[in-house]
């Protein structure tokens, strides 16, 4: 009760040789197909990594904003500011 193996059988008819052309063609258009498909993977997986990345740079950037009511100066850059002398604000006048 074995069947026969196809896969050995030769057509040799125009009608095999198209086939087996055809199928050709398609077999390869499947392997295009299947490495591109392979490459969005990898580049969707690098523009998640990406993403993970700036969320957790504009969180770090939002944890250092002050609270509304917080008058001080904004420093996003991390670089030391004096804070103003109160003496300066008071330029004296001559009335």
């Amino acid at each position: 009760m074995s069947e026969p193996n196809h896969s050995n059988i030769q057509d040799t008819s125009p009608l095999g040789v198209d086939l087996a052309a055809s199928i050709k063609r398609v077999a390869t258009k499947v392997q295009l197909i299947a490495d591109a498909v392979n490459g969005l993977c990898h580049d969707r997986a690098q523009l998640e990594g990406k993403i993970e990345d700036a969320q957790q740079r504009i969180q770090h950037i939002l944890s250092r904003l002050p609270e509304q009511s917080d008058g001080r100066q904004l420093n996003l850059l991390g670089q030391v500011v004096a804070p103003p002398i109160p003496e300066d604000d008071n330029e004296p006048t001559t009335h």
